[in-house]
């Protein structure tokens, strides 16, 4: 009997110190927050897909103007059809959540339309590479917001930074001015769109903000494509192949990166977002003949250490999140019970 009492009073604290280290890890991957980490993740790897579907069908003859027009509209069809035949009480939204979505959808529009224009002058590598800024300007935005990073965040962004620093320097040559400076207004765009669709997320489902998001970017890349004169749809097979692929890449994207955004946060998720870079970096490697500098594998490394450490970052509550902000007018009116997609909240 005393041994068993021994053995159990050694054993508790033990046991207690093992729950104490890996407590902070193991309770980021339980719940939403794990679903937010892990959509955030997913969406990464279908984001690193679209630089070098986009490089390829722009290799293969295709306007990059046509590129965004016809991968946005397909993806917003296939979604539309989705959520028409099995969710249809996605299609529900109330009126500023509207408004927030066409913030949005118009904002990364414009920025897709920068994007893809700076891959017709950039390798999708180091495309991606400069694109890896926009967490730093997702923290610019958040703050003018009022919503304040957390001391983690801030940290493990100061470790992105440099890390997308050394991620853009290579063994020779010089990368294209405009397609670097259009590549950064892109960053820039996408990381605008990422808060505001934050808000909206606050009070809609993840796949009405993807939606309504995405039909917001057709009205303003479709009608560019159509009246820019670079061309008609393109009337080669080959070259169909790569915007199939960035169609259901964008789908797959942006329904995960919503999804991560209402459980974790934009902020949380540009951060895992960076993980876009390895994506690209290894398929551009194999697909499309594009090779890394040491520089550059050793900015991958520290970014990777960044990506680690959010197993012990926090996303700030709506409700520590000061009142104001530029945003605030998204916030949705009080709902009644009968909204019909709040019980799946």
């Amino acid at each position: 009997m005393t041994n068993n009492t021994e053995n159990t009073s050694t054993a508790f604290p033990l046991a207690r110190f093992r729950r104490q280290i890996t407590h902070p890890f193991k309770e980021s991957f339980r719940g939403e927050r794990a679903t937010g980490i892990y959509s955030a993740l997913a969406s990464a790897f279908f984001l690193g897909m679209s630089p070098v579907f986009g490089k390829k069908a722009i290799l293969l003859g295709v306007p990059p103007l046509a590129v965004v027009g016809i991968r946005t509209f397909l993806a917003t069809f296939l979604l539309f059809v989705v959520i028409a035949i099995f969710k249809r009480k996605y299609l529900y939204i109330y009126p500023a959540g509207v408004l927030g979505c066409l913030m949005a959808g118009w904002t990364n529009g414009l920025g897709s339309l920068f994007y893809y224009s700076s891959l017709s002058h950039l390798d999708a590598g180091i495309g991606q590479l400069l694109n890896s800024f926009y967490p730093v300007f997702v923290a610019f935005w958040m703050i003018l917001d009022r919503n304040k990073p957390s001391k983690m965040t801030i940290f493990r962004l100061s470790l992105a930074i440099p890390a997308a620093a050394l991620l853009m320097k290579t063994d020779g040559g010089s990368i294209h001015v405009i397609g670097a400076i259009q590549m950064l207004i892109a960053a820039a765009l996408y990381a605008l769109h990422l808060p505001i669709n934050q808000r909206v997320l606050y009070d809609m489902p993840a796949p009405t903000v993807t939606l309504y998001t995405l039909v917001a970017m057709s009205a303003l890349v479709v009608p560019t494509f159509i009246f820019s004169g670079s061309g008609g749809l393109p009337t080669t097979l080959p070259a169909w192949g790569p915007l199939i692929g960035l169609t259901l890449v964008t789908f797959s994207s942006r329904l995960t990166l919503f999804l991560g955004v209402k459980n974790i946060g934009g902020m949380q998720t540009a951060l895992l977002g960076l993980s876009e870079l390895i994506v690209t970096i290894i398929v551009a490697h194999f697909w499309l003949k594009e090779s890394l500098s040491l520089y550059q594998w050793a900015g991958a490394a520290l970014l990777s250490v960044s990506l680690i450490l959010v197993g012990w970052d926090k996303k700030t509550s709506r409700a520590k999140q000061r009142p104001g902000g530029w945003l605030s007018w998204l916030s949705a009116p009080r709902l009644s019970g009968d909204v019909p997609w709040q019980p799946d909240r």
